[in-house]
């Protein structure tokens, strides 16, 4: 029986030391869930230095400690189904990086100017939805659950600043039911992962009123969460007019996550980030100053920054590579983690 107390305590103690450290990391990630699709177009990726590099290996060279990866219901082509999800988390996995997954709950892409309901679950009932959005949260995590991943963090929704799976979950016309909804992925990813934080994410991290909006609905009908995800964009905040320069998204997203942790209680991150591609000194200083904000201004409750698609060039303006390479913008991520 001593043997048996005594063993006990040590992995008490154990598990509470793994929590302190957990706790004191700062994560430093990128959203890379259109690896395989590239890899499928024949893109090769390289280092600084010339060599070719899978993605996720030159995140991790880059400083980055996590990754996020996104879930589409049925998508077409196959990428960001669960089934390629679980291959880009294997090799996050290999490489010791914290996973994060991203549920859309679409077929497509689901943002604050679309949130279409996936295809197969067009008819459905309130009552079904819940039933089909706690399936697909479900059989996603177990699939990654039973292949040995471990899941940090899991977000609800994706960019959720009027709701999801529209329009029956359209936050300004029924909070009650997106409440629901968001309830139901938070039960469906607490029964296979207990320990995951539950993120509910939202834009423009600098606009208060939005996120008092949101959450002020969910706390009313007691939806839970565990996390406040928040996405930084100096380049859409001043394009909507939401402000005149990058230092005002800097200050008032910070002061943003200071006011909301306090007030609903939770930690948060900033889940999505990026710069001008095209600018990538000056971009370089912006997530610097990110990150600099979020780990030393919002009084110890946010967690860390992640660069959305930072592999991406074309027509999207904000990634972080030239020539498939990474520019000077991925150095802040580098530096921030020495």
């Amino acid at each position: 029986m001593k043997k048996i107390i005594s063993l006990l305590i040590l992995v008490l103690i154990g598990v509470m030391n793994l929590s302190a450290s957990d706790k004191s990391i700062f994560w430093l990630g990128a959203d890379i869930s259109g690896t395989t699709e590239l890899e499928a177009r024949g893109v090769q990726l390289y280092n600084a230095a010339g060599e070719p590099s899978e993605n996720t290996q030159l995140m991790k060279e880059l400083g980055l400690n996590a990754i996020r990866l996104r879930v589409w219901v049925n998508p077409k082509g196959g990428f960001s189904s669960k089934e390629d999800v679980l291959v880009m988390a294997k090799r996050a996995q290999a490489l010791d990086m914290a996973i994060m997954i991203d549920f859309h709950y679409s077929d497509w892409w689901a943002d604050p100017a679309k949130q279409n309901i996936p295809a197969a679950w067009a008819n459905y009932s309130y009552k079904q939805m819940k039933r089909a959005l706690a399936k697909h949260t479900t059989e996603t995590l177990l699939l990654l659950k039973n292949n040995g991943i471990d899941v940090k963090w899991v977000q609800v929704g994706n960019e959720t600043t009027n709701g999801f799976l529209w329009p029956m979950g359209r936050a300004t016309d029924n909070m009650r039911q997106y409440a629901g909804l968001t309830d139901a992925g938070y039960a469906a990813v607490k029964k296979v992962y207990p320990d995951a934080m539950v993120i509910v994410h939202l834009d423009c991290a600098c606009d208060a009123k939005r996120y008092d909006f949101i959450f002020d609905g969910l706390r009313k009908y007691k939806a839970r969460f565990d996390m406040i995800g928040v996405s930084v964009y100096p380049y859409w905040d001043i394009d909507t007019k939401l402000e005149t320069d990058w230092h005002g998204t800097v200050e008032h997203f910070a002061a943003n996550l200071r006011r909301i942790s306090k007030k609903y209680g939770v930690e948060t991150m900033v889940v999505e980030t990026g710069v001008e591609a095209k600018k990538p000194v000056e971009g370089k200083v912006i997530i610097k100053e990110i990150i600099n904000a979020a780990r030393n201004n919002t009084d110890g409750h946010c967690h860390g920054v992640f660069y959305w698609a930072p592999e991406l060039e074309g027509p999207y303006p904000l990634g972080a590579f030239d020539n498939h390479r990474p520019t000077a913008i991925m150095e802040a991520f580098t530096e921030a983690a020495k």
